[in-house]
């Protein structure tokens, strides 16, 4: 038997910026458990894309991040722009400005919430293929990216290292290798 939905009670608003919407909500479990406060983060949607080169490289972004205090591998991304509503003219104006890249073909992948316990948005990963530099980046203020294209298979080697280490990416670079043919995912035998 599947669980009941809990019922949300209250809502009110800790902080508000540009960036997040953090709220402070009250939920009740049908066991009549109240949870207060269960913090929700209200960010926009956010694109990344699974950038590959004609001969087989993934183009990635390699830049500090504070949470975890050092330089990270990454797919190339960042938040929907208000009034964007396609994930996939938001990749490519992503894409082009972190790395000055362009592709020839763009296919949605999944769209998944992020952090479903927590957050309310959803994650858009996004394929492009044929990529190829295509000029300069065009970098938002407190942005410090180097672009890096390493070949496929040496990426996913890597990735049991923690050689991409945003476990978003992680998932989302598995399941648009997958879309791009690149990489088979193995069936659920019967019964398993």
């Amino acid at each position: 038997m599947a669980p009941a939905p809990w019922r949300r009670t209250g809502n009110r608003t800790a902080l508000r910026d540009r960036w997040i919407h953090l709220r402070a909500e009250t939920w009740e479990t049908p066991q009549g458990v109240t949870l207060d406060p269960w913090w929700m983060l209200d960010w926009a949607d956010w694109v990344h894309v699974i950038a590959l080169t004609t001969d087989d490289r993934l183009v990635l972004v390699r830049q500090f991040r504070p949470g975890a205090q050092t330089l990270t591998l990454e797919l190339p991304g960042g938040m929907m722009e208000t009034g964007e509503s396609d994930p996939v003219q938001a990749a490519a104006r992503e894409f082009t400005e972190e790395t000055g890249w362009r592709a020839a073909e763009w296919r949605s992948v999944i769209g998944l919430p992020p952090e479903p316990a927590h957050c309310s948005n959803r994650i858009h990963f996004v394929l492009a293929l044929g990529c190829a530099p295509a000029g300069a980046q065009a970098l938002d203020a407190g942005e410090d990216i180097a672009v890096e294209a390493l070949p496929v298979a040496h990426v996913l080697a890597g990735l049991g290292q923690g050689l991409i280490q945003n476990a978003m990416h992680v998932g989302g670079l598995v399941l648009g290798l997958a879309a791009a043919g690149r990489l088979a995912l193995a069936e659920r035998p019967a019964g398993g």
